[in-house]
């Protein structure tokens, strides 16, 4: 039986592309359609041509087929959102600021885009594509579905009731699902499998290009740095930079700043050129290249990995890279992604911390503080020894007088140690396994970068 695999990666971002290979390779053997919402041909990059869905099953001639949806956070994305995420980089911001004012008449603007009049166009339903017979969600989420609107819970109760089979990658989700009477199993997201599927294909990559001048440029190794534009104001970056330099310098370690999406909402080149004058020209190379398997290699041939992209994470946990992971404030259905899937997978104990701040410390939610001993799942085919890593914090936004100073909490045994660094200064456990600096005066910022540090080294480990 033939397939269609359908997702996100009609647009340039790392982790949808990433999940459309995988399904590729768990699928071996059928004849294989990529559809998304748009038509796209992201070949040159490392992805796939993708159909749009409408005009595929228009024109569908290879009978009964199964349809995969690849995974990833998309059951809460809405129409008009993916109707943006589609546009130009340079004209989304002014459409999404017209739409955002124009709630009634941006639902006609979206169907007109995407061809489906859908609430939820990456959740598709039988009537979609009539040629499905069988119809599979694999390691999808949707944190925020709680708090959608009736309406479009109502719509996803119907399309997800109706699939064949539903497997969701966080324990949110799975609790909507429960409450909604739909039948869904708690699976690992796809991405895991990166080292198993594509080590060689990865390894290749990282012989030539830009990951090969790495290497040559940084022999001790590198911190990959991944920020999304979110992070592009001046008091972040400087936050940024802050906790970044001293960490690399003290281990004689290079900085590599790449890009994990390039659709909009993600990643912005000047945004990282930035943020390296801020770390110095030496020691720090912005990584230009936007193909996938380039991405992957920088990831796997790093020493630790600081991302705000969850998919960046999980090719680092692949690889039994060190992980830190970033959380912009005010992104608060983004942190709880991350904090969903970690929690899931790549935590043996959360001890969520307080963020410091003014000398205060502040106070852990008791619901985080629960532990979640379970690791970063693989298949169960092959066991990994395994570490026992170490929970993380989600810091509250640092308030007060822009005098005052502000900390990023760690809790990261990453085996870096740390340098002297001027500020911000850091409220680090005991157990971290790095060398701290004397923090000097800083001024905080209007909106620091705060950090969810889940850093252990340990490899996936077969038991989810």
């Amino acid at each position: 039986m033939p397939a269609v695999v359908f997702g996100a990666f009609d647009r340039h971002n790392l982790g949808d592309m990433l999940l459309a290979h995988v399904a590729e390779a768990l699928l071996a053997g059928r004849q294989i359609a990529f559809a998304g919402l748009a038509d796209r041909d992201l070949r040159p990059l490392g992805g796939h041509r993708v159909h749009a869905l409408p005009s595929l099953a228009a024109r569908w001639r290879h009978g009964p087929a199964l349809l995969w949806h690849a995974g990833g956070e998309l059951l809460g994305c809405r129409a008009w959102q993916a109707a943006l995420m589609l546009m130009d980089a340079a004209e989304a911001p002014a459409a999404a600021v017209y739409w955002q004012r124009r709630a009634a008449a941006r639902a006609a603007w979206a169907q007109r885009v995407l061809g489906t009049g859908a609430r939820t166009p990456y959740a598709v339903a039988r009537e979609r594509f009539p040629a499905a017979v069988r119809i599979v969600h694999a390691g999808v989420g949707g944190v925020a579905l709680a708090r959608a609107p009736q309406s479009v819970q109502a719509e996803l109760r119907t399309t997800l009731a109706s699939a064949d089979a539903v497997a969701v990658r966080d324990a949110r989700t799975l609790a909507w699902m429960r409450a909604q009477r739909i039948a869904a199993n708690l699976v690992p997201d796809p991405a895991v499998l990166v080292a198993e599927l594509f080590g060689r294909r990865i390894a290749r990559h990282a012989a030539r290009g830009e990951p090969a001048r790495l290497r040559a440029a940084f022999p001790r190794g590198w911190i990959a740095l991944q920020c999304s534009a979110v992070f592009g104001d001046d008091a972040t970056l400087d936050a940024l930079a802050a906790a970044i330099a001293p960490a690399a310098h003290a281990n004689a370690l290079g900085v590599a700043l790449l890009r994990a999406g390039a659709a909009p909402w993600h990643d912005d080149a000047a945004v990282l050129r930035r943020l390296a004058a801020r770390l110095g020209t030496r020691g720090v190379q912005v990584v230009e290249s936007l193909h996938l398997w380039d991405l992957c290699a920088v990831v796997a041939g790093a020493r630790a990995v600081v991302a705000g992209s969850l998919h960046l994470r999980l090719v680092a946990c692949a690889f039994a890279r060190a992980r830190i992971t970033l959380a912009a404030p005010g992104r608060g259905d983004a942190a709880r992604k991350h904090r969903a899937v970690i929690a899931a997978w790549d935590a043996d104990e959360a001890a969520w911390q307080g963020h410091a701040q003014g000398g205060r410390a502040g106070r852990a939610r008791a619901g985080d503080r629960r532990a979640a001993r379970t690791r970063c799942a693989r298949p169960a085919r092959r066991r990994w020894p395994a570490r026992r890593g170490t929970g993380g914090t989600l810091p509250a936004r640092a308030r007060g007088p822009s005098r005052r100073r502000a900390g990023l909490t760690a809790h990261a045994p990453t085996g870096l140690r740390r340098g002297r660094r001027p500020a911000p200064a850091y409220s680090a456990a005991s157990r971290t396994g790095m060398r701290r600096g004397t923090p000097g005066p800083a001024r905080s910022p209007k909106r620091p970068a705060s950090v969810v540090p889940q850093c252990g080294q340990a490899p996936c480990s077969s038991r989810a």
